[in-house]
């Protein structure tokens, strides 16, 4: 099978376009362009350098002319011989020559002379684009024409004029700009390979190092050695290679990081399919628990039962957040003072470890939400403080160890304030706050806690954010909106 020209097979089955040839790379552009743009300044420079040529030479042949007239006129009264005549026409290239002197003028030589003459040439009143127009006229069309130039000796009145044809100043005309050509196509050539040799050593090369770089590293993006080992210097190149180095190296860390999710979901998926199984026996076992008698295991059933049902529940939703998508939330009113209290009683905080718990959220609250995953929400942040004060304070005297739940409702809005008095975030934790892997305060944590309960937060078109405190501690606030009431949803309600 034929492949397409100007590409070869990429690593994954697609086409690379491979490398342009020299002719039509950015090397054979630059050199055929340079040698047109010389060429094109030098026809610039052709057109009045002609037009000169084609002055200077009728002058020589006026002045030539000229000096034959003084001779002849200082011979009067007497009459050249027919073959000085003839001697002197063929020496100034004339048929005739004629002497202007004191108001009269005298015809000193000729030879055959033609009845009419087709253009005349003043030397001594001539414009520059009149002359233009001339030398291009005589180079396109001229050739044939009888023509009369006339001009000044000297300083004086005296003026020589002299008629010839056209057809010899033509062929010195042509053969001038044919040797022009020729050195302006030199110099166009030997310009144009200078310039490719310096452009293809300062930007040329650099640029295909830049492309082989991205065509090698496309074909292996995980392999660290196709990354480009950017080159000194402070010019636009050097910059853009040295910003696709960086991109190559965060797209390396970036398919790395993929691929470590593309497995590690693999793997929650298989431990997810055990847990369940195992959780599944589990529910049926606590089900048992509910018919003993023993007021202790009653009071514990009930909470062990919740427990056990969030669980599986937590297992069901881990597929779907290696989805990267949550469930929608199913939204109903209830007391938050409630949920505070479960999570307080889920939490389970040790009275010997130093902290306290403080609920100051209102049994007349309610909020407008999912209960499973506001719950979710609310007992990563609080997890992650009871962690942090764990470790926090225990070597100083007197040290507050604090986590205090409190709510408010302004309006169609809840918020909810988490506050802790342990040690605070870390700036890197600070920047990667809710990024997953990245957000972590603690060592060996994942920061998953957070990304998922901003996710969650989200569903429910609310916000989630680090607040700025005075004091030492971490302080979150949420806030949950109602959701929106339709006006039929209104009027079937009154």
């Amino acid at each position: 099978m034929l492949e397409h020209e100007g590409t070869e097979p990429g690593a994954g089955g697609g086409m690379i376009a491979a490398p342009p040839r020299w002719v039509r790379g950015l090397s054979g552009k630059l050199l055929w362009l340079t040698i047109a743009f010389v060429m094109l300044a030098e026809v610039l420079i052709f057109v009045p350098s002609v037009a000169n040529m084609r002055l200077r030479w009728l002058q020589d042949r006026l002045n030539t002319a000229a000096a034959a007239a003084v001779v002849i006129d200082g011979l009067q009264p007497l009459e050249l011989p027919r073959t000085v005549q003839d001697d002197t026409l063929i020496a100034t290239g004339t048929k005739a020559i004629v002497l202007r002197k004191d108001g009269t003028s005298r015809l000193l030589v000729v030879d055959d002379m033609p009845p009419e003459v087709d253009a005349k040439f003043d030397l001594a009143d001539v414009t520059s684009l009149q002359s233009i127009s001339d030398a291009l006229y005589t180079l396109a069309l001229g050739g044939d024409r009888i023509v009369r130039v006339y001009g000044p000796i000297g300083d004086n009145d005296t003026i020589v004029e002299m008629v010839m044809q056209e057809k010899s100043l033509r062929s010195a005309m042509i053969a001038y700009a044919r040797s022009v050509f020729t050195v302006s196509l030199l110099i166009s050539v030997f310009t144009a390979l200078l310039m490719y040799l310096a452009i293809n050593r300062m930007m040329i090369r650099p640029v295909r190092r830049l492309t082989n770089s991205m065509q090698a590293f496309a074909e292996q993006p995980e392999d660290p050695a196709r990354i480009l080992q950017p080159a000194r210097g402070g010019d636009e190149i050097a910059v853009a290679g040295r910003h696709l180095s960086m991109m190559q190296q965060q797209l390396q860390k970036t398919l790395k990081q993929q691929k470590n999710l593309a497995d590690l979901g693999l793997a929650v998926s298989k431990i997810n399919h055990d847990m369940r199984n195992i959780l599944a026996s589990a529910q049926l076992m606590s089900d048992r628990l509910v018919d003993v008698e023993d007021p202790m295991v009653k009071s514990f059933a009930p909470k062990l039962l919740r427990t056990i049902d969030r669980a599986v529940g937590y297992t069901t939703e881990v597929l779907a957040y290696g989805q990267a998508s949550e469930a929608e939330p199913r939204r109903r009113r209830f007391c938050l003072a409630e949920l505070s209290q479960e999570v307080r009683d889920i939490l389970a905080i040790d009275a010997e470890s130093g902290i306290e718990f403080i609920d100051l959220v209102g049994a007349e609250i309610e909020v407008d939400a999912d209960s499973e995953q506001l719950f979710r929400v609310i007992h990563n942040i609080c997890r992650n403080a009871v962690q942090a004060l764990s470790t926090y304070g225990g070597d100083t005297p007197g040290a507050v160890r604090r986590i205090t739940v409190s709510a408010q409702r302004v309006g169609s809005v809840v918020a909810i304030a988490i506050d802790d008095t342990g040690p605070g975030m870390a700036r890197k934790a600070r920047e990667n706050l809710f990024a997953a892997f990245r957000g972590s305060a603690r060592s060996g944590g994942t920061g998953l806690g957070l990304a998922i309960a901003r996710e969650l937060v989200l569903a429910h078109g609310g916000t989630i954010a680090l607040v700025e405190k005075p004091g030492p501690g971490t302080l979150f606030r949420i806030e949950i909106p109602d959701r929106p009431v339709s006006l039929d949803d209104w009027r079937a309600r009154a």
